[in-house]
């Protein structure tokens, strides 16, 4: 139940709402308990008082001759009548039932109590349409065959009912005045408690847009802590977003720089040029630069993507030979070109064992990228394998590209994936963006990239770059 409605949920109002509607629910109920109680206090005085009335009437029984006699003395009568809020009504009944004093209509106790003799009962009744509380007792007399007698005291309740009032009014009165002051000290108490979240949000909007630093968590709260943990590691994912946005302008600006400017002195060398083979020479530069600038564009938004895509991207079960078939045929072209045996070794499409969950865009771009990096690397009429197995011990499903190129040394293997690093000693145009974006790929498929020599002991020794998923053991072990 909620006492306090809002367009927008505030935790102030929640917690008031939780600690409030119970007090201002459990006050009725606190009420109607009281009334019990003090009805049940208030009665205790009164019965007594007709406990003593009916064991004072029936001393006044007495017994001569086996007769029954009652004599109502005038002290007993004037007791009876000393009550000017509520009547007081007696009965006095003999042993065969018979009439012997007080009022006739007096309705008389159940039967299976009169094996009580001696005991004073009580019990509610009603006498002429009002209520009474009724004390009885049963007295034994010595008279052949009779029944015992019986005394009745009853007393309508009106004495009780005015003292429950009062005590209900003594309780609840002061609670009128305590529950204002209880209700506001509930809400100093949450205006100090929720303190520690306004100086957190206060010291949050304080903060320099690139602050990225951590927040402490030593002065908050014990429950706010994992909060504070959260933005902070939040913070911390963001810096390293930010880190590699800035790094990634950085280095696009720096690679794009030489190619625009060689376009530019290439068109401004071509339109000095009078003579028209100078002149289609000119044009062609310009063609190659623009194919490297489109390269580089390209392999940069590889990168952006892959590195910005996270594990947000769907992935599905695809089959890993179609996806390399697929990438082997576009890189047709070029392998022909370079005059480059470009093979395919390892199990046929459409087995169950070749699926593996992945995202197809992102696994096409890392079989591509691996292809253009070796096509690139080898040298004409040289050789490129893609070789696709399983590691028996592990059931790791393996990607390799072999070439036969002049191999990256020891020392740079770790150095080629970074962006925009080229071996050394080599004269191939690139963007030195492919293995990076490799290494982005399988991290967001969980997997592993290494590098070693295809040809261990040859001259050239050729390049062989595995990549490690966690697949299914059931292809062809390596």
């Amino acid at each position: 139940m909620r006492l306090f409605q809002r367009e927008r949920r505030s935790l102030f109002g929640e917690i008031l709402d939780w600690m409030l509607t119970p007090l201002l629910l459990l006050w009725p109920i606190s009420l109607a308990l009281t009334w019990l109680v003090a009805q049940n206090i208030a009665g205790k005085p009164f019965d007594r008082a007709l406990e003593y009335n009916v064991q004072a009437l029936a001393k006044l029984v007495v017994v001569k001759n086996r007769q029954v006699q009652f004599n109502m003395t005038a002290p007993a009568s004037e007791l009876l009548r000393a009550d000017d809020t509520d009547l007081v009504y007696y009965q006095v009944l003999g042993t065969r039932g018979e009439y012997l004093s007080g009022e006739h209509g007096l309705p008389l106790p159940p039967d299976e109590e009169m094996g009580f003799e001696g005991e004073v009962r009580l019990r509610e009744d009603t006498m002429q349409g009002q209520e009474v509380r009724v004390a009885y007792t049963w007295i034994r007399a010595d008279v052949p065959g009779g029944h015992p007698i019986l005394v009745q005291v009853a007393e309508t309740l009106e004495k009780r009912k005015t003292l429950a009032t009062e005590i209900v009014k003594g309780v609840m009165v002061p609670q009128f005045v305590t529950l204002p002051l209880a209700v506001l000290l509930v809400w100093l108490a949450l205006v100090r408690g929720i303190k520690p979240l306004d100086q957190l949000e206060k010291r949050i909007r304080a903060r320099k847009s690139d602050d990225m630093s951590p927040l402490d968590e030593t002065i908050v709260p014990e429950e706010v802590a994992p909060l504070v943990s959260s933005i902070n590691d939040l913070l911390s994912r963001l810096k390293v977003l930010l880190t590699t946005q800035k790094r990634f302008l950085a280095d696009a600006a720096h690679q794009l720089k030489t190619p625009l400017a060689g376009l530019r002195m290439q068109a401004d060398l071509a339109q000095r040029e009078t003579d028209a083979d100078e002149l289609k020479k000119s044009l062609k530069q310009i063609g190659r630069a623009s194919i490297r600038a489109t390269h580089t564009v390209n392999q940069l938004l590889a990168l952006a993507r892959a590195e910005t895509t996270g594990r947000s991207l769907a992935k599905q079960k695809l089959d890993v030979v179609h996806i390399i078939s697929e990438a082997i045929q576009d890189s047709v072209p070029r392998a022909l070109e370079k005059r480059i045996d470009l093979g395919y070794d390892g199990p046929p499409p459409g087995e169950p064992a070749n699926m593996l969950e992945a995202n197809p865009t992102l696994l096409k771009e890392l079989v591509r990228n691996l292809l253009d990096n070796a096509l690139n690397y080898t040298p004409d009429d040289g050789q490129v394998t893609v070789r696709l197995l399983t590691d028996r011990f592990s059931g790791a499903i393996l990607l390799l590209v072999e070439d036969s190129g002049p191999g990256i040394p020891a020392p740079e293997r770790e150095l080629v994936f970074q962006p925009f690093y080229r071996a050394l000693g080599t004269n191939v145009d690139g963007s030195g963006l492919g293995l990076a974006i490799v290494q982005e790929i399988a991290r967001q498929h969980d997997a592993t990239v290494s590098v070693d020599d295809a040809l261990p002991g040859h001259t050239p020794p050729g390049t062989r770059v595995t990549v490690r998923f966690t697949g299914f053991a059931d292809l062809p072990q390596e």
